[in-house]
């Protein structure tokens, strides 16, 4: 079997690019023939190669280094995309085929899903945000800082100035979300959903042709013995600064609890979490091997607060692995993985009650408690690539006998 994998992106800045790499190369891992198809020109994640994943570049600017003409029209229906997508998937090898698409908003754009049905390959879709059918992409009123409740293309829907750049940027965005839509009748299709909450969001607003499936997502982790924490560590928000992610909430939250705490990060939230906690240590973005380091030594708890209903973050199963806790937001995807009160909080995305939670974290030996029971549970049953690669490769197999089934 030959999996073709398409992202705009090949290398991992983000949680779909990480996921979709991470894929590619637990499922070579196991043995099958993977191509990895990316929108975006630029140098691939090495360990592709490495791993004997055949690599293919389609030659796209991201639509914001378009000119504002040529962005929007490629954000709404790139045919340039689609034309050499198309090229390259008549290059793949004959046999047995499935295409399995990840992320196609910077680059690739709706254009591609009648590509994909037209080859005759089963097309599978992972959703790690809603664009299949929210406009904004995180069926979110960013100008209420609070959840969407509204029909996605609605009148409502289309009228609401949630978009968190402009109308302007709403107007495109509806005419992308339309494309969409009517690009998805091009026949049917299987959709993995990352978490319960992201299938519980998105799956009234999907076509009937949806076939949806649930996989976790996997996590970039090696097993070593559980975080020792110590009693300086500091509470950490991991990720993009910004409102829907609860950044600025993490900052007034710990300053309320007397906690300190630190933010691997940038975003336009930075401001604010300034204003909110002057103490907040900034540290920007730091690589991966930082990432693990820090939480190995200096960290007593992920904060991870979303307004929005987040499909994860990965951060949460991280700290998890590590044997740190993790406290959560009640709307997050993550919150499953969580056991308040034994191996980290569930809250809402308040100040309060996040201050509360977070105080509760001055008293070291329950953290330390919390983080040998999350390690515990965590190893009990890990998010790995194996895993993943594993239930994605029954999927793919289910898929092809039905077709065999049917023919």
């Amino acid at each position: 079997m030959r999996v073709a994998i398409l992202a705009d992106f090949a290398q991992a800045s983000g949680g779909a690019q990480s996921v979709a790499i991470q894929s590619a190369l637990a499922l070579a891992g196991q043995g099958v023939e993977v191509t990895y198809l990316h929108g975006i020109d630029g140098p691939a994640d090495p360990r592709l190669a490495a791993a004997g994943v055949d690599v293919v570049g389609l030659g796209q600017p991201d639509i914001w280094d378009r000119s504002l003409a040529a962005g929007l029209g490629a954000g709404i229906w790139n045919r340039d995309a689609a034309r050499r997508l198309d090229a390259a998937l008549r290059q793949l090898p004959a046999g047995p085929t499935v295409l399995h698409l990840h992320q196609w908003t910077r680059s690739l754009s709706p254009s591609v899903y009648p590509v994909l049905f037209r080859s005759g390959h089963p097309v599978v879709v992972t959703l790690h945000d809603y664009f299949i059918a929210c406009p904004n992409g995180v069926y979110y009123r960013f100008e209420r800082d609070a959840p969407c409740s509204l029909t996605p293309l609605s009148p409502a829907c289309i009228a609401a100035r949630c978009d968190p750049r402009s109308m302007a940027h709403k107007a495109v965005r509806v005419l992308r979300t339309a494309a969409t839509r009517r690009a998805l009748r091009g026949g049917p299709f299987d959709v993995v959903h990352v978490s319960d909450r992201g299938r519980d969001t998105v799956a009234p607003f999907l076509p009937p042709n949806a076939r949806q499936h649930r996989i976790d997502n996997p996590v970039e982790v090696t097993r070593a013995a559980p975080a020792e924490i110590g009693r300086d560590a500091k509470l950490a928000y991991i990720g993009r600064l910004t409102r829907e992610k609860g950044a600025d909430l993490v900052a007034e939250a710990a300053g309320r609890a007397g906690m300190p705490v630190l933010f691997i990060g940038e975003g336009p939230a930075e401001a604010a979490i300034r204003q909110a906690n002057p103490a907040a240590e900034l540290l920007g973005w730091r690589s991966r091997s930082e990432i693990d380091q820090l939480l190995r030594c200096d960290v007593r708890a992920v904060v991870a607060p979303s307004r929005w209903y987040e499909t994860g973050p990965l951060t949460v199963y991280e700290a998890l692995a590590a044997g740190i806790p993790a406290v959560v937001s009640g709307r997050a995807g993550a919150a499953e993985k969580v056991l308040s009160g034994e191996t980290g909080f569930v809250v809402e995305p308040e100040v309060d009650a996040l201050a509360s939670a977070l105080g509760r974290l001055a008293d070291i030996a329950l953290v330390r408690r919390m983080g040998q029971a999350a390690h515990e549970r965590y190893w009990q049953a890990p998010l790995s690539a194996e895993r993943h690669a594993a239930a994605l490769m029954a999927l793919y197999e289910s898929l092809h006998r039905g077709r065999a089934g049917a023919a």
